[in-house]
């Protein structure tokens, strides 16, 4: 009898559009399929911003128990939201190709930017960065699916909200109104999706090979590497962005202030052959540079 890959995907419309279209490159394969979605804590829980729960992996941690507990074969996640270790058994199997990593702002005219405005975002990175470039503007709190989030915008007083590129594009519901933010640095591994699959499932493991894509999967470790060496499991506004041309990566990263107030940033390139250990690197600059003290702040308004 042939083997039946199970996928497991958040119940978001986003997340099950990735997932699908996971299925349609195994079955073009010749590997049979079944969609499993299930619904994350963090699509259940819609009251609080996700960085005052106080927990990491709370978008992916019903895909692991899942997976653990054999309910599905492969779990597909947007790889921002994945936590730098994953829990013991489960491994990363395939980086597929980046797509747009630019945050973008859905907005109702531009006229509010030079004045006092209201952004909407979930996102401390996304707040932190805003209001080091526009402190006058006030940033509201915004969660749910991204439609939910542009109806939310749409029926506000609102001036605008701040959106992943990559989520309105797939879905194909980039509205009219909107400007990308090339100045913001996007989430590490903003844009990338990620399958998963338990360490000793070689089958699952061999066949999502030919969806990795090496050199999204090289960028992003880098970004989650500066990620990983920075956090020290807390949450704070991190951004991180890679990009590999002729053999040379360039990197830009940043670590603000909870308002937004205080930025260390690092802007470095390296060749191709050494790459390895980059990300740490970089993170160990703006360590250096005064973000060791930013982080202890950070640590100590989050748990106030």
């Amino acid at each position: 009898m042939k083997k039946v890959i199970r996928i497991g995907t958040r119940d978001s419309e986003l997340a099950l559009w990735q997932a699908n279209n996971v299925k349609k490159i195994l079955e073009q394969q010749g590997h049979s399929t079944k969609l499993i979605p299930v619904k994350s804590d963090g699509d259940l829980e819609l009251d609080q911003p996700l960085y005052a729960m106080g927990i990491t992996g709370i978008f992916t941690k019903t895909l692991d128990v899942a997976l653990l507990t054999d309910k599905i074969d492969i779990a597909v996640h947007s790889m921002k939201d994945v936590p730098t270790i994953l829990p013991n058994g489960i491994v990363q199997a395939a980086v597929m190709k980046r797509a747009n990593p630019k945050d973008i702002l859905v907005h109702k005219g531009l006229y509010f930017l030079n004045t006092e405005g209201i952004i909407a975002t979930g996102s401390l990175r996304r707040k932190a960065q805003w209001l080091h470039r526009y402190p006058l503007h006030e940033v509201t709190g915004l969660r749910g699916n991204v439609n939910t989030r542009l109806k939310k915008l749409e029926d506000s007083s609102w001036n605008a909200a701040i959106f992943a590129a990559a989520g309105l594009e797939r879905l194909n519901i980039v509205p009219e109104n909107y400007t990308e933010l090339q100045w913001m640095i996007p989430a590490p591994a903003q844009g990338v999706m990620m399958i998963v699959t338990k360490d000793e499932d070689k089958f699952s493991m061999e066949a999502l090979q030919p969806l990795n894509h090496k050199t999204t999967a090289i960028c992003a470790r880098v970004e989650r590497d500066f990620l990983k060496e920075l956090e020290g499991g807390c949450t704070a506004p991190i951004g991180a962005i890679a990009a590999i041309e002729n053999e040379i990566l360039t990197f830009k990263g940043i670590l603000l202030s909870l308002d937004g107030e205080r930025a260390i940033a690092v802007d470095k390139k390296v060749g191709f052959t050494d790459i390895k250990g980059f990300g740490k690197i970089c993170a160990n600059e703006i360590l250096m540079n005064g973000g060791k003290e930013l982080m202890q702040d950070i640590k100590i308004q989050m748990n106030q």
